[in-house]
Parts: structure tokens; C-alpha cells; sequence
């Protein structure tokens, strides 16, 4: 053979590997079939797209941990929850969508399902499971839960809607980012679709973006694999191999992000600027109850609503902070702030809270030095709030 050949022949992958602790990384858009039989052996991974080793070995992961039968990846949490929706639903179907879920989720609800011929219907939260569903038209054909809420926090009881619906034939989605997969296990209280964003707390390290969606249902699972096939979505190998390594720290990193946020909130419960806190751990909170019954733990993401005061006041309060970046995503080792209330008026159930709202994520710093900064912020904050 010339050496152009040689070239291309070489270097081909070794017939054995040494075994490490995690998988091998394959790089690869075309699959060399054993024969020409199976290149049309549906039953055969013949395209990269469809996702190789490390692929494979990241949803056995996640079907081990939420209690699944299969698991499907996305190129990011909301690409998940949107293609969840896409794989199952039609023109002439209705979804009742909870009136506090993540922005971008609404948005495609908004603007890309209507161009669909499917309707949508944004529910408060704190409607009970009787109404929700009792209410429920012939036409409804999907709930899609997020509890807690985004940037609210308000729990919805899973469980009996779960049940209700699935009475009723009405599927069921949650958007189940806040816990993980972890914190608590929506198929194992009758959820038909578990999605989050993998992006948070189980890359944990604020530098990949993936999705997945997880069932026990055989049907539903084959509607989100062929979904992902018909849409053309793939993760590459690298990024799968970059979240599996966040899963295997993810039960430490979530047990102290939860206490360290906790002990964070404590001490702003008793701070003169905060008037309200939004940590459905907390008893205080409305939706406590709800949560000590199904989840196993917390993590770091809640909310506070200030003492009243302008816009330029929270702003400064943000600026004022050191410790804590200003940035929209969670779920990673830094701690993050962001003010909520511009992303409030999209709403359909407006809620009244005593002053604005400021969304905290908490990470991997010391506690005390958290408090620290937050409490210089809000002496901050106090000074511009009049």
C-alpha cells in the first residue's frame, strides 16, 4: 500500500481496552458495521448520533438513580422538556403547563405549540389536584409540573395529581431540576416523564449544557427515542463523559450546598431587609408540609422577598455583593444572585409579595463568609431603599 493509504488504515482503535474507572471516550460519526447486514439492523447503533459508550453508560446511570426504565439525552435542560412534549404531543391536544415554570419553557409553550394546533393553559400552583385535573377537558392531553417553582418555589402535591391524571389517561411531566433526580424521584410517585436540566447540579460545575428525560413506560420511551432521532439531537461524548463524572459526586455536593443553604436562609429570616423567605425546607414556608413528606433533602436555590424599595436599591444591593455572582443558571459549585421581579409579569397568576424578590443560589463557600456578604449587601440595600 502507498503511504496515503497506510495512513488511513492506521491507527484504528485496539481490539481490547484497559479498563479504568470511567468509560473510554469514543469520538466517532460513522460506525464501521461488522457486514452488510447490519447496516440496516435497526436493533444496531450504526450512526454516532445515536450516541456511543459514554452515552450509553450516562443513561444507565440516570435510569439507576430516578428509578427509570430508559433514559433519553438532550443538548440542554430545556431542549429536554421541549422535546418531551414534541415526542407525544399533536395538533388538538391541550396542556395544562403550571403558571410558575421555568421562563424558557413557557416561551416555547407561548410561541412554538399554538403553530402546532396544540393548546395551552397555564394553571396556578396552588390550585388543588381535585380542581386541577376535575377541571380538565376531554382535550387535555399532558400536566407539565415544576415543584418547587421557578424563582417562587411554590410545591405542588405531585403524587395526587400524578395519580388523578393518570385516572383520567392524562399524562404527566415534571420538570424535576430543582432535586436532581436526586432529592426526589417523580416516576416513583407516579410521574410519567422525570426531565431536568443536567446542566445544574448534576454537571455541578457550571460548564456543560445537557438535558435528559427519564420513564418507566415502554411507549413513552420509544416516543423519546424516536424523537430524538426524527429531530436530529445528539450530545457529544466529551460532554457526556463531563456530566457522568458530576453524577459521581452529586449526592455530596447536594448535601452540603442543601445545609449550607439552609443555615444561609436561618440566618436571613432574621435579618431587619428580609421580610420573606421562599425555601419550601423551611417551615415557615407554605409548601413545607409537601416537601418533608416527599423529598429526601434540599438543595441550595430559594429566594427572599426584601423590605420595599426601588429598583436602583436592588440593583445596588446586586452590585454590592462579592462573594456571589450575577448570573442566571444554578445548580454549580459558585454561589449566584439575580433580582426576579422582571421575569414576573408574564404570569398568569400574579402573586403579591412585600417587596422585590431576589433569587440566591448557594455553593461550595464557607457559609459564614455568604452571610458575611450578604449582610454588607443589604446594609447596602437598606441605604438606597429609603
Amino acid at each position: 500500500m502507498k503511504d496515503e493509504t497506510r495512513m488511513i488504515r492506521l491507527g484504528a482503535a485496539p481490539e481490547t481496552l484497559v479498563k479504568t474507572v470511567g468509560p473510554p471516550i469514543q469520538r466517532g460519526s460513522t460506525v464501521l458495521m461488522p457486514n452488510a447486514a447490519a447496516l440496516y439492523d435497526d436493533h444496531q447503533v450504526t450512526y454516532g448520533r445515536q450516541g456511543l459508550g459514554v452515552q450509553a453508560t450516562l443513561c444507565d446511570a440516570l435510569a439507576a438513580m430516578e428509578g427509570a426504565s430508559g433514559v433519553t439525552l438532550y443538548p440542554s435542560g430545556l431542549a429536554a422538556l421541549t422535546g418531551a412534549m414534541l415526542a407525544v404531543l399533536k395538533a388538538g391536544d391541550e396542556v395544562l403547563v403550571c403558571d410558575t415554570i421555568y421562563k424558557p419553557t413557557r416561551r416555547f409553550c407561548e410561541r412554538v405549540l399554538g403553530r402546532f394546533g396544540v393548546t395551552v393553559r397555564f394553571y396556578d400552583p396552588r390550585q388543588s389536584p381535585q380542581a386541577l385535573v376535575g377541571e380538565a377537558g376531554p382535550a387535555v392531553r399532558m400536566i407539565v409540573l415544576e415543584s418547587p417553582g421557578s424563582l417562587t418555589f411554590e410545591m405542588q402535591d405531585v403524587p395526587a395529581i400524578a395519580a388523578l391524571a393518570r385516572a383520567r389517561g392524562i399524562l404527566t411531566l415534571a420538570d424535576n431540576t430543582w432535586a436532581a433526580g436526586y432529592l426526589f424521584k417523580p416516576l416513583e410517585h407516579g410521574v410519567d416523564i422525570s426531565a431536568q436540566a443536567l446542566t445544574k447540579y448534576v454537571g455541578g460545575h457550571s460548564d456543560v449544557f445537557m438535558g435528559s428525560a427519564a420513564t418507566r413506560d415502554k411507549g413513552l420511551l420509544d416516543a423519546l427515542e424516536a424523537g430524538i432521532i426524527h429531530l436530529g439531537w445528539s450530545v457529544s461524548p466529551d460532554d457526556a463523559y463531563q456530566i457522568l463524572r458530576g453524577l459521581r459526586t452529586l449526592p455530596v455536593r447536594l448535601a452540603r450546598q442543601g445545609a449550607s443553604g439552609l443555615a444561609v436562609a436561618e440566618w436571613l429570616a432574621a435579618h431587619p431587609q428580609v421580610v420573606r423567605l421562599l425555601h419550601p425546607a423551611l417551615p415557615c414556608d407554605a409548601g413545607h408540609a409537601l416537601w418533608s413528606r416527599d423529598y429526601a433533602g434540599a438543595c441550595g436555590l430559594f429566594a427572599i422577598a426584601l423590605t420595599p424599595g426601588p429598583q436602583s436599591a436592588v440593583d445596588a444591593f446586586l452590585d454590592a455583593l462579592k462573594l456571589f455572582g450575577l448570573g442566571f443558571s444554578w445548580g454549580g459549585f459558585e454561589s449566584l444572585a439575580i433580582g426576579c421581579d422582571q421575569q414576573l409579569h408574564c404570569r398568569d397568576h400574579l402573586r403579591d409579595y412585600p417587596g422585590p424578590l431576589i433569587r440566591l443560589h448557594i455553593g461550595l463557600e464557607d457559609p459564614g463568609d455568604l452571610v458575611a456578604d450578604l449582610a454588607q449587601a443589604l446594609a447596602v440595600y437598606a441605604s438606597h431603599a429609603g
